[in-house]
């Protein structure tokens, strides 16, 4: 598996395309606006996208998903159904910030723990990791050792939890239960910033590595 990073909008939201090197089947992961430049990246590695895959509702993520959709003939596969509700709320909360008109949708696919989604020979397991929002997903790529987050952890932070929905015992729960046991050497791309390690956020994250756990 292939991955080119695009970061879209004023929120440098990393939106990804993701793609099989022997079939060029790919799919992006959360379009959050800046289209034409998404599908730039696109033309430039030469792929052809077969779905749009969500991590979770918020508008940063989401909000160029229904545009996508329809411009490119796409399904939508996730997040989990909890966020619908975040997903129902996308021309609202654009309105609230100022920005351009935004859709609301309803996912081709609701995805669920232990589901799997494939493009071309590429499988990825669904992990369902809800704290920043009810409904976020995580998508693990097990053969390259890779995992795409969303915003529920960062290099160095976690996902804020003081937004609708956000739930801050959830979300280290999620982390702790649902992504560290996939291995210390996993990669991992976050919603914003830099990548990092399973490894490098257990031993140095101040508000999830195993030190403060040690002491209870």
């Amino acid at each position: 598996m292939r991955i080119r990073v695009v970061p879209v909008t004023p929120f440098q939201q990393n939106c990804s395309v993701l793609w099989c090197e022997r079939t060029r089947e790919a799919a992006i992961v959360d379009p959050g606006g800046d289209l034409d430049q998404v599908l730039a990246a696109v033309a430039e590695e030469q792929v052809t996208p077969v779905r749009i895959l969500l991590t979770h509702g918020h508008l940063d993520h989401a909000g160029g998903t229904a545009e996508l959709a329809q411009r490119c003939s796409l399904p939508i596969e996730g997040p989990h159904r909890s966020d619908r509700f975040l997903i129902q709320d996308l021309p609202q909360h654009a309105a609230m910030f100022g920005l351009a008109r935004m859709e609301s949708f309803e996912p081709t696919r609701w995805l669920e723990q232990g589901d799997r989604v494939q493009f071309g020979d590429v499988e990825l397991q669904v992990r369902h990791c809800p704290g920043h929002t009810p409904g976020h997903v995580v998508y693990f790529h097990e053969p390259g050792r890779f995992a795409i987050v969303g915003d529920v952890l960062f290099q160095g932070s976690v996902g804020r939890t003081d937004l609708p929905g956000g739930d801050h015992e959830a979300l280290i729960r999620s982390i702790r239960e649902n992504l560290f046991p996939l291995g210390d050497d996993v990669r991992f791309l976050s919603g914003h910033g830099p990548m990092s390690t399973f490894g490098e956020e257990r031993r140095s994250n101040p508000f999830v590595g195993d030190f403060l756990f040690a002491r209870r």
